[in-house]
């Protein structure tokens, strides 16, 4: 009997718990709205490297052995290692991974990768396949910016429509225990293109994939917006939201009540950041702080998460290609007694 609903969501039988999280940020994200929350706020955004790509990885590499200390294992008791990031050859986690000694897993979803890392770890964890996963991924504003937009130094002006690429990194590790946060299920998300391909409006590309998800998820498990306490998407930013709100409107589903986005919620409206953040961090950082935070207190028992990405490169961009997207949903519940944090 396969473990899944309908055509795209998996049910993870032997319910993988989130057993250890880190999330670690740079300082314009520490002044923003969710500053108390993060693990970790760094005081300048080079840490202490000479490369932003330099400081990406280092990041990365900080969340995921802090995450490892939180769960309260070793290194070596980490069977496998699901990372992944926006650089080109997702250089900073692989660059983080060599020094780890990890098993690893290099993925690529662009901004929906935390998502889909969780799903592949929750599949291993699930199956016997590992004792303890570690999921993982993030954004750095600087290092993205040079690489999808503009240089620096040019100083260019940002269109209304742009958002802010998060500087955060996230990881969570699982496993296969009696307490804790629950995977429940996962919808795997179809590449869904509408044709924009503004890089400057990723939450216009990137909402009808997001939709496209949570109706599958919907569809596939019988379940309303109204058994979530929160359904959060990834990084739609303001923008991509309301859009988001009206099409899933269209279709059926009203989600208004208890539906977040984590690049609308990241910065106040202070931080000039027009729509909001963006990027695998936004969603990853939030994830592994505000939401498991709240839901370890029991303010939150059911959490729907829904990571969104635009699949587009630099080459497909400057040859006038349109921006294919993807989401992938995560489902969260609050399971037994967790252990005290």
């Amino acid at each position: 009997m396969l473990n899944r609903l309908g055509n795209q969501t998996l049910v993870f039988k032997n319910k993988p718990r989130v057993v250890g999280s880190y999330s670690v940020v740079g300082p314009k994200e520490g002044k923003g709205n969710f500053g108390k929350f993060f693990h970790k706020v760094l005081e300048d955004d080079l840490f202490g490297e000479k490369s932003y790509e330099a400081a990406e990885s280092k990041m990365l590499k900080l969340a995921i052995t802090e995450a490892i200390s939180d769960a309260r294992i070793n290194k070596d008791e980490v069977d496998a290692l699901f990372a992944g990031d926006l650089m080109n050859q997702i250089i900073s986690s692989s660059f983080a991974a060599k020094t780890l000694g990890v098993p690893y897993f290099g993925l690529f979803g662009a901004c929906s990768t935390m998502a889909e890392s969780l799903i592949m770890g929750a599949c291993h964890v699930d199956g016997g396949f590992a004792r303890y996963v570690a999921c993982a991924t993030g954004s750095h504003f600087s290092s993205a910016e040079k690489q999808f937009r503009y240089p620096l130094e040019l100083g260019t002006q940002r269109p209304p429509s742009s958002q802010w690429t998060v500087t955060g990194m996230g990881c969570t590790i699982l496993g296969n225990t009696n307490t804790g946060i629950c995977v429940e299920s996962a919808t795997i998300g179809k590449v869904v293109d509408w044709g924009v391909s503004d890089v400057n409006n990723m939450g216009a590309a990137m909402c009808p994939a997001a939709t496209d998800t949570l109706k599958a998820h919907f569809y596939d498990t019988g379940k309303t917006p109204d058994d979530y306490d929160l359904i959060l998407t990834g990084d739609l930013g303001k923008l991509g939201s309301e859009i988001l709100l009206d099409l899933m409107e269209y279709n059926g589903f009203k989600i208004g009540n208890n539906y977040s986005d984590c690049g609308q919620m990241m910065y106040n409206n202070t931080q000039k950041t027009f729509m909001g953040g963006s990027g695998c961090g936004c969603g990853a950082s939030i994830l592994n702080s505000y939401v498991y935070s709240r839901m370890r207190k029991g303010e939150l028992k059911n959490v729907l998460f829904v990571a969104t990405g635009a699949l587009m490169s630099t080459t497909s961009s400057q040859q006038g290609n349109s921006i294919p997207s993807i989401a992938h949903a995560v489902s969260f519940s609050l399971g037994g007694k967790e252990r005290n944090v």
